[in-house]
């Protein structure tokens, strides 16, 4: 690419682990990021705080904004500094009370988060998915309503259907925005009914991605989650999204199809997880190309590989800026 050609603005959609892990990657790209997280989360000091202070859950918010940051690695690992033995503290991340701390300063959330992404020198933007918390209610196939994120996986039946509460949430302007001027939108990866789904209900957040002629990038998980995507392949995820956001939207979907070790598959087989299986046969009934490629790496957990999903991604952004010139 060369100086005089724009830099491609890449929206990023999702929660979790996997979406921080991606983005220690994905910012060494010369891209414009603009990050839309969950705010869903209400487990752990992340659910505390937000039932304590009425802000949105920040632990979700604080891990990418880590991963995106440009400050000294002790700054970054000051925020992720869990307390330990603090009563009153204990749980609690520090970046997770600084975002608190600035809600009460600056008045609200999204102030706090654009403050703290200053001080960190954060590439791109980081935007919660709307101003206030989220509540997630889950409709099981036996009918059974599941009220609350942490407890979805916990509820042991089959995912039918996701809502939020309140169903009307404004979404944030930036993010809407972020999402109309995207050159490609990339979702994922992270927990497909807690992390990723949740923000394609968030009103007028679908719309306006549906509405978008961005590249769209879905990166599915390399594991099963036990209580939420039991025994779902590829297929069953990218079903899951269209029948949420009501239609087909996926260009493309990264998946792994580098082999796990025997070790590995039996420790995550021990918690109820097991490998995504794709087919490519589903890739040509719904409508998108799938990139294959060995996508993880195991340190005491299976992680995507960020370099090898970024050069992935980028290369794809690449070409789609080259056929809209």
């Amino acid at each position: 690419m060369t100086e005089m050609e724009p830099v491609p603005h890449v929206v990023v959609i999702g929660g979790g682990t996997g979406l921080s892990v991606m983005l220690r990657g994905l910012k060494k790209k010369p891209i414009d990021i603009t990050a839309i997280v969950t705010v869903a989360d209400d487990g752990g000091s992340s659910g505390v705080l937000r039932d304590e202070l009425q802000i949105p859950p920040p632990g979700d918010i604080r891990n990418v904004m880590s991963s995106l940051a440009d400050a000294e690695p002790l700054l970054s690992q000051l925020l992720q500094y869990r307390f330990k033995q603090v009563d009153g503290l204990i749980g609690h991340p520090l970046g997770n009370l600084i975002l608190a701390a600035l809600s009460d300063i600056t008045g609200d959330f999204v102030g706090a988060v654009r403050e703290l992404s200053r001080v960190l020198a954060v590439r791109g933007r980081v935007l919660p998915a709307a101003d206030i918390p989220i509540v997630l209610r889950a409709e099981m196939e036996d009918g059974t309503i599941v009220t609350g994120e942490s407890k979805i996986p916990q509820a042991g039946g089959r995912i039918k259907r996701i809502s939020i509460e309140p169903a009307d949430v404004a979404p944030l302007p930036d993010a809407i925005e972020a999402i109309r001027r995207a050159d490609a939108i990339v979702f994922g990866p992270g927990s497909l009914y807690t992390s990723i789904i949740p923000n394609l209900l968030v009103p007028d957040i679908a719309s306006a991605i549906t509405e978008s002629n961005a590249l769209k990038i879905y990166i599915c998980n390399v594991m099963t989650q036990p209580g939420e995507t039991d025994s779902y392949s590829v297929s069953d995820h990218i079903d899951a999204v269209y029948d949420h956001i009501g239609k087909p939207i996926f260009d493309y979907v990264l998946v792994n199809n580098g082999d796990i070790p025997p070790e590995v598959k039996q420790k995550y087989s021990e918690e109820g997880a097991a490998p995504v299986t794709y087919d490519p046969e589903d890739a040509e009934r719904q409508g998108y190309q799938v990139i294959a490629d060995e996508l993880v790496y195991f340190h005491t957990y299976l992680r995507h590989d960020a370099d090898k999903l970024s050069h992935h991604i980028y290369r794809l952004v690449e070409g789609w800026m080259a056929r809209k010139r």
